[in-house]
C-alpha cells in the first residue's frame, strides 16, 4: 500500500494508538479523515497532521451509536471522497469479572468494538471496492487470540473481529481488497484508564503492565511499515506476544502458563 496522496479514514484518532497512527501516517503526505468522540482532541491531531504535510477532515462520531455511525458515513459519502484505506482504532476495554458484569455492559462493549466497527465498514466497503487496490486495517488485541481474565467481553469482541474480517478478506480475494489484522500487546496508552467496570463506570486506573508497555509512537512505526507491505496480521508489543505462538504451537504449555497470567 502506497499511502502518498491517498484518502485514508482513521477511527479512534483522538487518543492512544489511533492518534499516534494518524500523526505517523500524515508524514506520508496523504488526505486523512480523522474520527473519534472528542472533537477538541481531533482538532489538535489535525493541526499536527497538517504541519506534517497532509490535509485533514475531522468527523467526530460515537462507535457505540448506530445513528452516529451512519451520519458520519453519509457525511463522507456525500462529499464523494474516494477512500483508499479504512483503519479501525476506536474501541473500549473492560476491567471486570464475567460473573459480576451486567449483560447491558457486555452489550455496550460489543456495540462499540464490534457492531460499530462493522457498521462503518459495510457503509464504506462499496467505495473501497471501486479501487483496484484498497486496504482495511483492524485493531484487535492479543486477547483476540486467547481469553484473558477481567476482559471476557472485550476479548470476545476481538475474537469476533478476527472472524468477521478474515471472512471478508476471503470473500473479496479477487477484488484487490487488503485486510490487515493489527494485534497489539501491552502498549502504553490510556486504554486501561478508559476501560469500564462491571457497572459501566470508568476504571480510571493505569494497569502496571500497560504502564511498562511499548510506546504508541514506536508501535505505529511498525504498524505503518507492515501495512505498507500488505501484511495480513501485524503482531506488535513486548514479550507478551510470545503467548500467541505458545497458544498456537504448544497448547498444553499455554494452558499451564495461562493460570499464571496477571490481569493487570
Amino acid at each position: 500500500m502506497n499511502f502518498k496522496n491517498k484518502t485514508l479514514w482513521i477511527t479512534g484518532a483522538s487518543s492512544g494508538i489511533g492518534r499516534a497512527f494518524a500523526i505517523e501516517l500524515s508524514k506520508k503526505k496523504c488526505q486523512l479523515i480523522l474520527s473519534g468522540r472528542n472533537k477538541g482532541s481531533l482538532d489538535q491531531v489535525s493541526k499536527i497532521c497538517k504541519v506534517n504535510g497532509s490535509s485533514t477532515l475531522v468527523i467526530p462520531f460515537d462507535l457505540g451509536d448506530e445513528t452516529s455511525v451512519n451520519h458520519a458515513a453519509h457525511t463522507v459519502i456525500d462529499k464523494n471522497l474516494n477512500i483508499h484505506g479504512l483503519y479501525h482504532f476506536g474501541g473500549i476495554s473492560q476491567r471486570s469479572l464475567a460473573s459480576e458484569t451486567k449483560l447491558s455492559i457486555d452489550r455496550k462493549i460489543f456495540e462499540v468494538n464490534f457492531f460499530g466497527t462493522i457498521a462503518l465498514t459495510k457503509k464504506i466497503l462499496p467505495i473501497l471496492l471501486k479501487n483496484k487496490k484498497a486496504q482495511i486495517g483492524v485493531t484487535t488485541s492479543i486477547v483476540g487470540k486467547f481469553g484473558f481474565p477481567y476482559r471476557s467481553s472485550y476479548s470476545a469482541t476481538k475474537h469476533a473481529l478476527h472472524g468477521f474480517f478474515e471472512s471478508l478478506r476471503i470473500e473479496n480475494k479477487g477484488n484487490g481488497l487488503i485486510i490487515s489484522m493489527i494485534v497489539p500487546g501491552r502498549i502504553k496508552t490510556s486504554i486501561s484508564k478508559n476501560a469500564i467496570d462491571k457497572e459501566g463506570n470508568s476504571y480510571n486506573k493505569m494497569d502496571p503492565g500497560q504502564d511498562k508497555g511499548k510506546t504508541a509512537e514506536s508501535t505505529v512505526k511498525i504498524i505503518v511499515n507492515k501495512l505498507e507491505n500488505d501484511k495480513k496480521e501485524i503482531l506488535v508489543g513486548g514479550k507478551e506476544i510470545i503467548m500467541v505462538y505458545v497458544r498456537r504451537f504448544f497448547p498444553s504449555l499455554y494452558y499451564y502458563l495461562s493460570k499464571k497470567i496477571k490481569p493487570f
